[in-house]
């Protein structure tokens, strides 16, 4: 059994801001100190970062990543969004610092910190799934519709490259050109463009798009099927609240 331990050391700004953001997920502080120079230690269980301070760094610009491989990310995820809006009041999805959405089934998700460094968390052993094909790799595939391909596109763009903007384009793009079909593929394509309208904090377009949803002419079977997708965006925009 491998004895080695590798620590990573991420940019802080503000030690005491950065230490109480991650003492609000759970994390001890291990060990700090100002002087020489600044700083830090942290620990959550078998979870290590360390943090070096860096006056002129703005959180913006900032590019450090570190990779956490956890046993498993749903609960954690859930864990850490209820200290997060504990702390904040709100869940913090946009901005710095943030927290990204979760869906069931994902295999990972980031949090980025007071300093701008982001911290993905992936479920070990999730295995060479589509989720880590290059978005390049995700083409229409052949009888898929444009709304159904458009949907799945803009899911890769906001679950795994943490883009809404760019995932709400592609939503508004497919949604934009009339194709013959299942209405239930236009209703999935509204419900997730709901979800995105209310994470980019904007609810006239995510008003709309829900009365654009309620009338179209689907079964009550397919308003069924629809049902958790709406619940994740009602549960989205009671976080804000």
């Amino acid at each position: 059994m491998s004895s080695e331990t590798m620590i990573p050391v991420l940019p802080s700004v503000s030690l005491p801001a950065t230490l109480a953001f991650y003492r609000l997920l759970g994390f001890e502080v291990t060990y700090e100190q100002n002087k020489p120079y600044v700083y830090a230690a942290t620990r959550r269980g078998g979870m290590e970062v360390h943090f070096m301070g860096i006056k002129e760094l703005d959180p913006k610009d900032a590019y450090s990543t570190c990779l956490v491989l956890v046993p498993e990310v749903e609960q954690l995820h859930a864990t850490f969004a209820d200290a997060l809006r504990g702390g904040y009041g709100k869940l913090p999805i946009a901005g710095i610092p943030r927290i990204t959405r979760m869906k069931p089934g994902q295999t990972r998700f980031t949090i980025v910190d007071v300093a701008g460094n982001s911290l993905v968390f992936i479920k070990k052993d999730a295995g060479g799934s589509e989720d880590e094909e290059p978005l390049e790799a995700v083409k229409r595939r052949p009888g898929e519709s444009r709304l159904a391909h458009g949907v799945r596109f803009a899911a890769r763009l906001r679950d795994f490259k943490n883009d809404d903007e760019a995932a709400a384009r592609v939503l508004d793009l497919a949604l934009a050109r009339p194709e013959p079909g299942d209405p239930i593929e236009r209703a999935r394509a509204l419900a997730a463009r709901i979800e995105l309208a209310i994470a980019l904090a904007d609810p006239a377009r995510a008003d709309a798009l829900g009365a654009e949803l309620a009338a179209l002419p689907l079964s009550p079977e397919q308003r069924d099927e629809l049902a958790a997708e709406l619940e994740r965006a009602r549960a989205l925009a009671r976080s804000q609240e």
